[in-house]
């Protein structure tokens, strides 16, 4: 009977393998009906402010990756990925970039909330740091929306009992 589970694991996990080989990944040039065929519909469509736009599919609060495609004015993908990272966090500017701006770069936060005695919002972006480590992104905002702090830290999931929920990723 271990011998029948054993071999029916491996060939769920072959055929699951085989599957995956058959998704069309996303490349700059492609359009953005080709896009929409490989992804499905974005979750939020953005304007780029130069005629063009910005996708994003949103993910779950858990994910430590979200991915976004950039199309230029004729619906052409420029630029496609995982928007969690430091080179795209390092894009949004303290005292200069705006909520909106957050979103059309890194897309929708993993958490929000209000800090009433410092009368700022937080969002907070769940990402793997280095490709290693479980880290959060936090962006605070002011009441015009406008970024005034930003602040990376462990991933607050991992601070809970001293073991990695995501330790296995």
């Amino acid at each position: 009977m271990r011998l029948r589970s054993l071999v029916s694991a491996v060939a769920l996990a072959a055929l699951m393998t085989g599957c995956a080989t058959f998704v069309t990944p996303v490349e700059p040039g492609m359009t953005a009906q080709q896009v929409y065929i490989a992804r499905g519909n974005p979750s939020f469509v953005y304007p780029d402010g130069k005629g063009g736009s910005i996708l994003e599919w949103a993910t779950h609060e858990f994910s430590q990756y979200a991915y976004m495609a950039e199309l230029d004015a004729n619906g052409i993908v420029t630029w496609y990925g995982n928007v969690r990272t430091d080179a795209r966090f390092a894009k949004i500017k303290v005292n200069k970039s705006t909520k909106q701006d957050v979103l059309r770069t890194v897309g929708h936060p993993s958490d929000a909330e209000y800090l009433h005695l410092r009368k700022q919002e937080v969002w907070s972006y769940r990402y793997r740091e280095d490709g290693v480590w479980n880290s959060m992104m936090h962006f605070y905002f002011d009441s015009n929306n406008v970024v005034r702090h930003v602040e990376k830290g462990m991933d607050d999931l991992d601070l809970r009992d001293g073991s990695s929920l995501f330790g296995w990723w």
